[in-house]
């Protein structure tokens, strides 16, 4: 195929993409008219603008200055451009970003089983999963790739280093390491498996009788991968029970119901959502808590979104439970997931999520820029919504989940900050930073008994002055809780896996603490609307 016909099959694939888009949004109400289907009229305005914008894009491949990608311009530009229009979460994605889409909904895909990110011109292993093929192999967080199956992997992007590591499962992959400490590169052979995306992890007893279950996402598997993580902790014998939804994005909206179901009372209302061209549907606990009634307390952020929301909103609509952090993010606009041509994808939004008192879960986003909505999160000064909960309590809405107690995440200090700019540790509790690369090539030689003493802070003082960041024996005073363990959870994330690293990290957690005080309220309150529930039921008519 000569170039000049390689530039037109693009043109092509890129105008059936966009007619796609166009009438997927017509049909749906997204764009046009003001009922479900698009009218004559609407479907000649509809005609139009698709040749209008298919003249445009002639006129530009043939006149302008330098030769242009068609896809990159239409798929990365016009497509998204014309979205944006809308409201922040209608997205189009190109085949590939809409295969990974699929992939996390899924909750699995084949490969070695490790995250990775860029670093500078390099791709760097932030974590492999436990028990993947990776870290079997003794791949590390920090490892640097150089090559797969021989390739070398400078200059290439991250997803392409990524793409080339999955593959069927039971293929080997072999992957040359660069490692901190080692001379050479080191090399592995790896057996690709079935990766699964768990939604759920780290189920433990955080005090005697106290269980706690943190909710990662919600894929196809969440309800069930909950389920288990009760059943570990025996959780209709606990004296209380922490769900943490923090800095858990959402998902699917029937894994969110899912949960939610787990803890309400059946037949009780979890989540309701309706639109221009929807009507209204509600769903219910349809199997409930069985009778189950241990004390809830739900920790959230302001990343808590969408299936996140559902969630909380019903529990504290309720009364089932208390929730305890910082308000979530306010994300509540039902997705439609269409498939497109060329394996692209598009989610629509087409409703809006209300919780069972009435309130719109979604944040406003149209007086307000993309920056300040995705990074600043915003929320309205005065509540637009006030409702009641079940127990008569006033509840916000129009500005996501409000906590009923509110305690901030710590904020970090001018010098934690300082070293987190350098690299010498990380904020994200998912990769490790160069002070703990470089101590475990050192050091290789670690056990879970391991504490953050004197010899490991002079260690620290002289990485350091290795890397001529200065410092003050004042700053390091002032943040020696901080350092040691900082240092202990991400050599922790190294050695032993991200459930143990976060087992640390859970020692030190301030929100989690104020959550465990919170379980005698989360009981009484429970208690105390379930009385004036059935006082209620007692002298309605006809009872």
């Amino acid at each position: 195929m000569t170039t000049a016909e390689s530039r037109r099959a693009g043109t092509g694939r890129s105008f059936i993409v966009v007619c796609s888009v166009l009438f997927a949004s017509a049909l749906l109400g997204g764009l046009y008219g003001s009922s479900a289907r698009a009218t004559g009229g609407d479907s000649a305005d509809l005609q139009e603008s698709i040749r209008s914008f298919t003249r445009v894009v002639a006129v530009v491949q043939q006149n302008y200055a330098e030769p242009i990608d068609t896809d990159k311009a239409i798929y990365g530009g016009a497509i998204p451009g014309a979205l944006r229009e809308l409201d922040p979460h209608t997205v189009f994605f190109d085949a590939r970003q809409f295969a990974v889409q699929r992939e996390d909904q899924r909750g699995k895909y084949y490969g070695v089983g490790m995250q990775v990110a860029p670093r500078e011109n390099h791709t760097e292993v932030m974590a492999p999963f436990v028990g993947s093929p990776a870290y079997r192999a003794g791949i590390r967080p920090g490892d640097i790739i150089l090559k797969v199956d021989g390739k070398n992997c400078e200059g290439l992007s991250t997803p392409e280093v990524a793409d080339m590591l999955k593959g069927p499962k039971g293929t080997t992959v072999h992957i040359t390491i660069g490692r901190e400490g080692n001379s050479q590169p080191l090399e592995f052979t790896v057996t690709r498996d079935e990766i699964p995306r768990h939604g759920v992890d780290n189920p433990l007893l955080v005090r005697p009788g106290i269980g706690y279950v943190r909710v990662a996402q919600f894929n196809e598997t969440t309800d069930h991968e909950l389920a288990d993580a009760l059943d570990q902790l025996d959780y209709p014998n606990l004296k209380g029970m922490i769900l943490d939804l923090r800095n858990n994005p959402g998902g699917l909206l029937n894994e969110g119901i899912a949960v939610a179901d787990i803890f309400l009372d059946k037949n009780q209302l979890i989540v309701s959502h309706r639109g221009r061209a929807s009507a209204e549907r509600r769903y219910y606990a349809l199997k409930g808590n069985g009778g189950v009634r241990v004390p809830l307390v739900v920790l959230m952020n302001g990343q808590s979104a969408s299936a996140s929301e559902i969630v909380a909103g019903a529990i504290q609509d309720h009364d089932r439970g208390l929730i305890v952090g910082e308000t979530s993010f306010g994300k509540g606009l039902v997705q439609s997931v269409i498939s497109l041509s060329e394996g692209t994808g598009l989610f629509l939004t087409t409703a809006k999520y209300y919780t069972p008192s009435g309130r719109l879960i979604q944040r406003d986003y149209k007086t307000t820029s993309l920056w300040d909505y995705h990074y600043n999160r915003k929320t309205p000064e005065k509540p637009t919504e006030i409702k009641l909960t079940d127990g008569g309590r006033q509840v916000t809405g129009g500005g996501g989940i409000s906590p009923d107690v509110v305690i901030a995440e710590p904020k970090f200090t001018p010098f934690q900050t300082m070293l987190f700019r350098h690299r010498v540790l990380l904020p994200d509790n998912v990769s490790v930073g160069d002070f703990v690369t470089y101590y475990l090539g050192q050091n290789p030689t670690v056990t879970k008994d391991f504490t953050v003493d004197d010899a490991v802070m002079n260690e620290f003082r002289r990485f350091l002055a290795k890397q001529q960041i200065h410092y003050t024996e004042a700053e390091l005073a002032e943040n020696a809780d901080f350092l040691r363990h900082e240092i202990k959870e991400e050599i922790f994330l190294s050695v032993f896996g991200a459930a143990e690293s976060y087992k640390v990290g859970l020692e030190n957690d301030v929100q989690l603490q104020r959550a465990i005080d919170e379980l005698p309220q989360a009981r009484a309150l429970y208690d105390n609307t379930r009385k004036l529930l059935a006082q209620h039921l007692a002298s309605s008519p006809g009872q």
